[in-house]
This record gives structure tokens, sequence and C-alpha cells, in this order.
């Protein structure tokens, strides 16, 4: 099976694109892209790894399933396309970052590949899903792909940082080796729970406090 994703990903994965359940999650998703409308476009579904090659990884943030409204995911988690309106989980993000950092964002744009390029893995637990339909592609597939994607990078990698936006986030955590790296937890940033914890928690001077300290970049959240 020709899966399209960046080449050391490719490498790093090969052995689950050839497995049954692989095969079953290509066949579904195939069929949904052809009778109903499904979000993002095909070519961005792996963007995540895409603009963030295996060894350039040194965070991990995880989300749940793409946003379901039109022209809205792009492939990465939390995310949104240039010049479309900021859903209210992300405008909590930002919101924190300006409140953490102490600095107002340079960049308003909800795309986020800016975070991705400096070694942001921005992964969402199921990449597709049906238009106006959240969660409709869950337990396809996709989350056993995810989990062995978390599993290497827990494995193969040392001293990454892992940020953990709710429950279904901290479940995921499950794969990670806290011995070896950094997990950062809080409710998730959407408006029912961000005033629970989200705010406040320091996500982002965290991980560069933390990256700094194993001699690693900071990342540029601003």
């Amino acid at each position: 099976m020709n899966v399209v994703i960046e080449s050391s990903w490719k490498k790093e994965l090969e052995a689950e694109f050839e497995k049954p359940y692989f095969a079953k999650l290509t066949n579904f998703v195939r069929s949904e892209y052809n009778t109903q409308i499904v979000y993002p476009a095909p070519k961005v579904i792996f963007r995540a790894f895409d603009l963030c090659p295996f060894e350039k990884v040194s965070v991990v943030i995880l989300g749940q399933d793409p946003y379901h409204g039109k022209g809205q995911a792009n492939g990465l988690c939390f995310a949104v396309g240039q010049n479309v309106p900021l859903p209210p989980s992300l405008q909590n993000i930002f919101k924190e970052i300006e409140s953490d950092l102490k600095a107002p964002l340079k960049n308003k744009s909800g795309d986020l590949s800016r975070w991705a390029t400096q070694g942001v893995l921005l992964l969402n637990a199921t990449l597709t899903v049906r238009g106006n339909m959240p969660g409709s592609h869950q337990e396809k597939g996709w989350e056993e792909f995810t989990d062995v994607v978390i599993k290497k990078l827990s494995e193969e990698r040392e001293h990454l940082v892992f940020i953990l936006w709710g429950n279904y986030a901290k479940a995921k955590g499950a794969h990670i080796d806290r011995t070896k790296h950094f997990v950062i937890e809080s409710p998730h940033p959407s408006p029912f729970s961000a005033y629970n914890g989200f705010f406040g928690s320091k996500p982002f001077s965290q991980t560069n406090t933390y990256l700094t300290e194993q001699g690693k970049k900071p990342i540029d959240w601003l």
C-alpha cells in the first residue's frame, strides 16, 4: 500500500501500513472521501508528519479529531486554514500563550505550521472526519495508528515534551515513558473546560524551560 508521508516517518511506520487494520482503515477512508464530505483535504491528511520529521520532533501536542467545518481542518491539531476565523479552543490557546509568556502574539494566524516546522508535532488521534459530524471517523483504525506514533517517539527518542489537554489526550498518554520524557497535563482549552485549569497552566513556558535544560532550542510560540 502506497502511503504518501514524509520519508523518515514512512521508514518508522512502514510495518503499520502493511497491517490488516490499516488496509481496512484505508478502504474506509477512501470510500468516505468518494461518497461524503470529509475533512481535511486528502493531500494534507499527513501534514503534521510532513512538516515535522521524526528526528526533528521536540514537542508533541495531542488533539482528538480534525475540525469538521468547511475550510477549517488543515492536517494539524487545533489549527485552521489561513484566513479562517479562530475556533474557541484556539482562541483560548492564544490567550494562554500571551498570559504565560507575558508578550503579545506576533502571528495571529491559526495555521500553526510555524510551530510544526520548529519541531512541534501537532497530532490528532483521528486524522479524518466527516463534515459536520464530529467523531465520525473514530474507532476505524486511526487511534491504533496514532498510538504507534506515540509509542515510537517515546521509545526511540529522548527528552521530548508531550502536552496533553483534556481527558482524551491524557488517556492516550498511557504510551509515554515518563522517566525519559516531560509530560504536561491540564484540562482542555475548549470554552467548556478552559477555566477549570487550562488557563494559568503555563504549558508554553514549561516546555521551553525543559527544552533549554536539555540543551535543545526553545519554541517560538509567539
